[in-house]
């Protein structure tokens, strides 16, 4: 067989994910265990791998997998601790009293916090983290996002406390018979010789990571800016490489020191500590006058903030209950799908929405022109309640109702809100069992 074939039969496993993961949008409790078994048979049947190797290396496999996934357990459980002890609030207000130029914010929170969050974490808990509080400081969701994918070209390699290098390196170099002797015949024992491939990746990714910071900002002004210009962020050069080297070079020390499991960690934990002293005594800040934010939202791209696709049932007044979540259950399936039709998402007048699913009380919706109003549902909570004279405990939730003035008056939508109330502490109209009042003509 040739090595062609070989190399080509070889990439089946990852072309099979491609397929059916990327592709066809399955879900991955269907698409891995389908790459799975065509890495078996592969291993079977063209390379001829003993079946009990190939049994030894599945179970190997599952104790990587569990170790992967112990890790991202920490990853979830420290973005959920911030979410909600209101750490994550607290470090937006402190992050948003720095300064109000966006090119400092975004080496700030994007660079330092960032490569903080992925050496102590990693697994997209930068992305789940740091873009949220760029967002929340007003970026649009674009920039931000692009930003915290930029830095971590930087961080990775030793995120999540080192596990690129203590489980990826290590799992596939230590295999090889060839590569441990390499190791030996420089005089390193194996755990020596990850330690040397740490101090080697973090040289590369310290003279690269100089410039990431600059990079970023430049980005910010090019592509998000209003004057669309890349000098506008070479202008803070001085901030960008001080912050660079604030993280890059204890990097490279603790890498050198300490081994592959805290560069990425303690680098952006000092780097965020010198620069934000730094920074809030003015060294190397903008001037007044040469502070830069992004435009207005009104002349931001749609496709920086990106748009909510939502589901239209018409003729909703002429159907019963039952009809009407037949057919919002057929929409959502077919959303889900991408198989929604232009005339599916357009001639709506009211929504609903709800937050329920992430536990979220109560918010206040944001009309969908040119729609006329749109009800928001919070989540159902057991709270005490009085009873005729006694305290009891009943399942309580908030409706939220905003309305286009211009439309109708407050006293018609506070009618509606009164008579959806109604109708949801009597449920029994639904089986036609009550006469209670039908909601208010719209007309």
């Amino acid at each position: 067989m040739s090595t062609g074939l070989l190399a080509l039969l070889s990439l089946l496993p990852i072309i099979s994910v491609a397929v059916f993961l990327v592709m066809l949008r399955w879900p991955a409790s269907r698409a891995m265990p389908i790459a799975y078994i065509v890495a078996v048979v592969l291993a079977y049947f063209v390379w001829q791998i003993p079946t009990t190797k190939i049994m030894a290396a599945s179970v190997n496999g599952l104790i990587v997998a569990l170790t992967l996934i112990y890790i991202i357990f920490g990853a979830i459980l420290l973005l959920n601790t911030l979410l909600q002890s209101g750490a994550i609030q607290a470090i937006r207000e402190g992050f948003s009293d720095i300064s109000p130029d966006r090119r400092i914010l975004v080496i700030i929170i994007a660079w330092l916090f960032g490569s903080f969050i992925e050496g102590s974490a990693g697994f997209g808990t930068p992305a789940a983290v740091a873009v949220p509080l760029m967002v929340g400081l007003g970026f649009p969701a674009m920039a931000a996002v692009v930003a915290g994918m930029i830095i971590q070209s930087t961080p990775v390699s030793f995120g999540a406390m080192g596990t690129p290098i203590l489980v990826g390196i290590n799992t596939g170099l230590s295999a090889d018979p060839d590569m441990v002797a390499y190791a030996l015949s420089r005089g390193y024992e194996w755990d020596e010789f990850l330690a040397f491939i740490a101090t080697k990746v973090a040289l590369i990714h310290t003279m690269a990571g100089t410039f990431i910071p600059l990079l970023v900002a430049s980005i910010m002004t090019r592509f998000f800016g209003k004057e669309r210009s890349f000098a506008a962020g070479f202008r803070v050069w001085k901030f960008a490489l001080f912050a660079a080297f604030s993280m890059t070079i204890p990097y490279l020390i603790v890498a050198n020191t300490l081994g592959p499991e805290f560069p990425s960690m303690l680098g952006g934990l000092i780097g965020l500590a010198i620069v934000v002293t730094a920074a809030k005594q003015g060294f190397l800040m903008p001037k007044p006058e040469e502070i830069w934010d992004f435009d207005v939202k009104e002349n931001w791209d749609p496709e920086w903030t990106g748009t909510v696709q939502h589901e239209s049932v018409s003729s909703a007044d002429e159907k019963d209950l039952l009809s009407v979540a037949k057919e919002v259950r057929e929409l959502a399936d077919r959303c889900r799908k991408g198989e929604l039709s232009l005339d599916d998402m357009s001639g709506a007048s009211f929504t609903i929405t709800s937050l329920a699913n992430y536990d979220i009380d109560a918010f206040t919706p944001i009309i969908d022109p040119p729609q006329v109003a749109i009800l928001g549902v919070g989540r159902v909570v057991e709270k005490p309640a009085v009873v005729d004279g006694q305290i009891a405990v009943r399942s309580m939730m908030y409706l939220s109702l905003a309305f286009d003035h211009r439309a109708l008056d407050g006293v018609p939508a506070g009618e509606f809100l009164r008579a959806v109330k109604s109708k949801l502490e009597d449920p029994s109209w639904m089986s036609g069992s009550s006469d209670t009042s039908p909601l208010p003509d719209e007309s």
